[in-house]
């Protein structure tokens, strides 16, 4: 196989690593490096799941997977806003974890600063995954790792609610008649629909599938479909059928004003499923609908398993096998199950819908989603975002028009 050389990081991720961790940088004589090198008996992971402990599922299929592989795997835990320094800082150290599972969007940021393999230099095999789900992990037309699950974004909907207001779900087909439905209920003296329009990432990420649903492009801010999908929010909120606070919701206060059984419909994702069981009331769950029908792609969730870079390449033999151990078709089922996530792989989606017939829409949704960095946006993503979200927060407060918040916005990314 062709030996990976090794890359150097790119003075933006330096810039990063200086800024955001500081002293750390100072602290790399603690003998990790050698120690790694001596034990070839010890392969480290990094994951974003400090919720589970050792005896978790999880860590379980881990020293399962090192097992097969006749090794030992060493595993810790970060939180998701602490991982991506970390793993930049090892690499400027020359220490990077033989495993990295990263958030999806962060695959682009240490793919660009030169820290992972492609899969054609690891020959991690993704042949059965979702196309639309790799292109996540794709920035410049090359793979950088395999998701392990998705989630994504659809609408709940109350059924008591929306019988009380004589509404079909079934004549929910597009943002024309998910409008008269939200009419529908107003006029039934009940809540129509919530969701998260924070100014932060989770602003832009509900704020996707009603962009994308207009077919507009990240790369066009202020395009005509990106002022229809914001202007229907805004119109949602001058007409009440959504209420001021979605200006400051986040996707958890979102759902717990859902939760409280007077809305007809919250745009929430997978990981509420435990708490729909739990909320009292019949729902159901409807895929986002396009502005002219069918189901708008929704920006996917998730996590990539990834291969650092190495100083000792031929780690790279047991790792393909760790990982593919990890993202097998008996394994995913199980891990996807444990986090809530939709599989990445035609066949395992099969058999979680067979156990699980209300995670068929899920699937559907899914299977129609989207990477936020897709399209080649790669690290151009966040800065787009940020503008995204300024330009969602300035037109329901009424400071701009959704056209004008949008061309500022677009302004701003040029």
């Amino acid at each position: 196989m062709n030996k990976p050389t090794r890359r150097r990081l790119t003075a933006t991720a330096m810039t990063v690593v200086v800024l955001t961790v500081g002293s750390a940088a100072c602290s790399s004589g603690d003998g990790t490096t050698s120690a790694k090198a001596a034990d070839s008996g010890t392969y480290t992971l990094w994951d974003p799941y400090p919720q589970f402990a050792k005896n978790s599922a999880w860590a379980k299929l881990l020293d399962g997977c090192g097992s097969k592989a006749g090794v030992k795997i060493k595993r810790t835990a970060f939180d998701t806003s602490d991982l991506t320094n970390k793993a930049l800082l090892a690499a400027q150290q020359d220490n990077s974890p033989d495993i990295l599972v990263l958030d999806n969007p962060v695959v682009s940021t240490l793919a660009e600063a030169g820290t992972l393999t492609t899969t054609d230099e690891n020959k991690v095999d993704t042949s059965k995954v979702d196309r639309n789900l790799l292109a996540a992990g794709q920035p410049g037309g090359k793979t950088y790792g395999t998701p392990i699950g998705a989630n994504t974004l659809a609408l709940y909907y109350n059924k008591d609610v929306l019988k009380a207001a004589r509404v079909d779900i079934a004549s929910v087909k597009d943002w024309k008649s998910l409008t008269a439905a939200l009419e529908k209920v107003k006029k039934a003296g009940k809540k129509g629909i919530t969701f998260s329009a924070i100014g932060t990432e989770e602003g832009s990420f509900q704020f996707l599938p009603w962009f994308w649903g207009s077919g507009a492009k990240l790369t066009d801010l202020d395009s005509s479909g990106a002022a229809s999908a914001l202007s229907l929010w805004s119109d949602w909120l001058k007409k009440g059928y959504a209420p001021n606070s979605v200006i400051n919701n986040t996707q958890t206060t979102s759902w717990q004003e859902f939760a409280s059984g007077d809305y007809a419909f919250a745009e929430n994702g997978t990981w509420q499923l435990a708490g729909a069981e739990k909320a009292g009331f019949d729902y159901g769950v409807l895929p986002i609908p396009g502005a002219d029908g069918g189901s708008a792609p929704a920006p996917t969730g998730g996590e990539f398993v990834t291969v650092p870079v190495q100083g000792d390449t031929g780690r790279y033999t047991t790792t393909r096998k760790l990982v593919t151990c990890l993202t097998s078709t008996e394994n995913l089922y199980d891990t996807d199950t444990t986090l809530s996530y939709v599989a990445p792989t035609s066949a395992v989606q099969n058999k979680q819908v067979a156990s699980d017939a209300k995670l068929k829409p899920w699937v559907e949704a899914v299977k129609s989603a989207k990477g936020r960095t897709s399209d080649d946006l790669g690290t151009k993503y966040p800065k787009i975002s940020e503008q995204m979200w300024k330009a969602v927060q300035s037109a329901l407060s009424g400071a701009d028009s959704p056209k004008d918040a949008l061309t500022a916005a677009q302004d701003a990314v040029k």
